[in-house]
């Protein structure tokens, strides 16, 4: 977003950065969708976070409409986060009171909000089905 309001060239390098080392992490799971936090101490026990996975699929969309070099990594990557999430992460039609993804975690240490539904998951997840949308059809990228 920094980018894309300002047009700093560093800004895009740090965002590009950032894709790479999450991409790339060693302990991001086959599935894209991460543990509440990378480097958590009980991995492959420890919770997973829908939220940040919707995030993360919602960003390299957006990214990849400004990196011509990395475009299809950033969609391929996204695609998959997306395809894991309505696979394995969405709560079933009329259940989880409306929620649509399940296994968000809102903050591990403090014991709250583990392994539940999460507001911003629902939004972030959304965003970017929308701009997975625009995408594969052609339209310009709806940004907010």
């Amino acid at each position: 977003m920094c980018y894309r309001e300002t047009k700093n060239k560093a800004y895009l390098a740090q965002a590009e950065q950032v894709a790479a080392f999450i991409m790339n992490h060693p302990n991001l799971p086959k599935d894209l969708v991460p543990y509440w936090d990378f480097n958590a101490p009980g991995i492959p026990k420890e919770p997973r976070d829908a939220s940040a996975a919707a995030i993360m699929a919602s960003a390299l969309y957006e990214l990849s409409t400004y990196s011509p070099a990395s475009a299809a990594l950033y969609r391929r990557t996204a695609n998959k986060i997306m395809d894991s999430l309505s696979k394995h992460y969405t709560a079933k039609p009329g259940g989880s009171r409306g929620f649509l993804l399940l296994h968000s975690t809102g903050h591990k240490p403090a014991n709250s909000e583990i392994d539940v539904p999460i507001i911003y998951a629902d939004y972030y997840f959304m965003e970017a089905l929308l701009r997975r949308r625009s995408l594969d059809t052609g339209k310009q990228l709806s940004l907010r």
